[in-house]
């Protein structure tokens, strides 16, 4: 089966409101697509105009972060309520800047994709090692680590509609970018563990992005791999560039 080709672009803490809306307008036209979902994950004040902006074009608004309770004392935490209500379908989960500065675990993952799920928002769940962890050699266990405890207790139904995002650490904001041989071997390593999980058919569905450094010369070797649906794009998301990445 072919599967639909993800654009996500993560503009992390960059952009006010007003500077959103304008970005939306600019890269409108550069990303149209009827064949690929492009997606814009936002800083969470960003998420109601981007919406506004975004609205009766093909660019789908997601957040980057969401927590994992209904609602409660859980002072400047952002509830999957107040997400759905909004509009949002989709979400970031783990980023390693999530994992490294706010010390979220896999637990922590797993427990904002089941509530994710729970809500019908689709998540797109982070993954990737360290340059010190490749050095190692311990990349796909790692990353095996990583998923299996991001889909525990999670349906083969819910799966097969989940994003994952594979983006190494050291090739995030670094310019470095991982080979395109080294993205498709963890890419497809993770496609495996899913058919381990899962079968066949939710392998075959669940699609699988690179992330880190991606830019418009790495692009289209990138997404031309077999395990490779797509990218989750960081830096190059905030500029026109990512116009070029789209078409990719």
């Amino acid at each position: 089966m072919s599967r639909r080709i993800v654009a996500a672009g993560n503009w992390k803490m960059n952009k006010t409101p007003a500077e959103a809306r304008e970005l939306i307008a600019e890269l409108t036209p550069l990303v149209k697509s009827d064949e690929k979902d492009v997606i814009f994950c936002v800083p969470a004040i960003d998420i109601v105009p981007a919406l506004e902006a975004a609205d009766g074009t093909n660019i789908k608004i997601g957040a980057q972060n969401m927590y994992f309770e209904e609602s409660g004392a859980y002072t400047g935490e952002i509830s999957p309520q107040m997400l759905t209500d909004v509009g949002v379908e989709y979400v970031i989960l783990g980023h390693s800047e999530r994992r490294g500065y706010f010390h979220e675990t896999n637990e922590d993952i797993n427990r904002k994709a089941l509530k994710a799920f729970e809500h019908g928002i689709t998540p797109i769940i982070c993954c990737g090692e360290s340059l010190e962890q490749r050095e190692q050699g311990i990349t796909i266990d790692w990353i095996r680590q990583q998923i299996k405890v991001a889909f525990q207790n999670v349906s083969a139904e819910d799966a097969s509609k989940a994003i994952v995002a594979y983006e190494p650490i050291w090739a995030i904001g670094t310019g470095k970018t991982a080979t395109t041989e080294q993205a498709q071997e963890v890419c497809g390593a993770i496609r495996a563990l899913i058919k381990e999980l899962y079968g066949d058919s939710v392998a075959e569905e669940i699609r699988i992005l690179y992330g880190g450094s991606v830019n418009a010369k790495t692009a289209p070797d990138l997404f031309a791999q077999p395990d490779i649906d797509g990218g989750l794009v960081g830096g190059a998301s905030l500029k026109a560039e990512f116009g070029d990445i789209v078409k990719a």
